[in-house]
C-alpha cells in the first residue's frame, strides 16, 4: 500500500521497512546534529524514538537547528521534536526525557531496550558514560565528534574512533576509550582543523545571554562558545541517521 515511506521502501525493501517500524532508537542530544538525526529517522519509518535533552530552543539555535524557529524559541527541544515527529508519522511511539545525560542521570535509562543509540551530546563525560552503558548492554552506538567551528561539510566521514585524527574531541575520546578498554567505537568526524571563533563581544553570549527563562545550562557557563553554520551540523546528523538505518536493516549496497 502506498504510504509516506513508499519511496524509502523502493530502496530498502519491505522486510527492511518492517524492521525499522519495530526498532527503538534513543537519540541523546536534540540540537544541531541530533535534531537532523531525529528528523531522518522519523522520515525513514523508525517506529519508536526516545529523545533525551533538557535544553530549550534559543534564538541563537535558529542558524543551524531544524527544530529552532521564531515560533519554537523558549520551548523544550524534545517537546518540539515530539510534535514534529507526530506530524511526519502519527504511528511513531515517542518517549521524551527532559534530562541532561551524565553519570548521575544514567539510571533513568535501560539501554537494553534500545536497538540503537545515537550520541549527539557535547560533553566528554556524558559521551563516555553513554558508550560504557551501551557496551554493557551490547547495544550499537554511534557518536558525533566535533561539528562546531567547521565549514567543510564534505570532510565528515564514518570511522572507528582509533582511526580518527586532527579532531580535538576525537583525540580526547580516543585516549579515554583506550583507558577504559573500549575496543571499538563508530563515530562521525572530520579532519578539518577547527576555526577559532571571532572574539566579538557585541555578538557574544558571554555578555548578551538570551537563553530562555528556566534554562538549566546557559552558554555563559561554557569554557568556549563555538561558532556554527547551517550546513555542517545538519550533514553530520544525516550521516549518523544513515548509518543507523543501514545497520538496523543490515543493508548491503553490493547485494542489491
Amino acid at each position: 500500500m502506498l504510504n509516506q515511506f513508499s519511496r524509502t521502501e523502493l530502496i530498502f525493501g519491505k522486510n527492511a521497512m518492517e524492521i525499522l517500524q519495530k526498532s527503538r532508537v534513543a537519540v541523546f542530544g536534540i540540537g544541531g546534529v541530533g535534531g537532523y538525526t531525529v528528523e531522518a529517522l522519523a522520515r525513514s519509518g523508525v517506529g519508536s524514538l526516545d529523545l533525551i535533552d533538557d535544553d530549550k530552543v534559543c534564538l541563537t539555535n535558529i542558524n543551524r537547528q531544524i527544530l529552532a524557529t521564531r515560533k519554537t524559541v523558549g520551548k523544550y527541544k524534545v517537546d518540539v521534536a515530539e510534535e514534529r515527529i507526530y506530524e511526519i508519522n502519527p504511528d511513531c511511539k515517542v518517549t521524551t526525557y527532559k534530562t541532561f545525560y551524565m553519570p548521575d542521570t544514567k539510571n533513568q535509562f535501560d539501554f537494553s531496550q534500545y536497538d540503537y543509540i545515537v550520541d549527539a551530546i557535547d560533553t566528554v563525560t556524558g559521551k563516555l558514560e553513554l558508550v560504557m552503558n551501551a557496551g554493557a548492554c551490547k547495544t550499537p552506538i554511534i557518536c558525533s565528534m566535533g561539528a562546531g567551528n567547521k565549514v567543510n561539510a564534505s570532510a565528515f566521514e564514518v570511522a572507528d574512533i582509533y582511526d580518527t585524527s586532527v579532531c580535538p574531541l576525537a583525540r580526547v575520546m580516543r585516549y579515554e576509550c583506550r583507558r577504559r578498554g573500549i575496543k571499538k567505537l563508530k563515530v562521525v568526524y572530520s579532519k578539518e582543523k577547527p576555526i577559532r571563533p571571532i572574539e566579538d563581544m557585541t555578538i557574544s553570549c558571554r555578555q548578551h545571554c538570551i537563553c530562555p527563562p528556566g534554562t538549566a545550562r546557559k552558554c555563559t557557563q561554557r569554557r568556549d562558545i563555538p561558532g556554527s553554520t547551517a550546513f555542517v551540523p545538519s550533514v553530520v546528523g544525516l550521516i549518523i541517521a544513515g548509518e543507523v538505518i543501514k545497520d538496523l536493516t543490515k543493508f548491503d549496497r553490493e547485494a542489491q
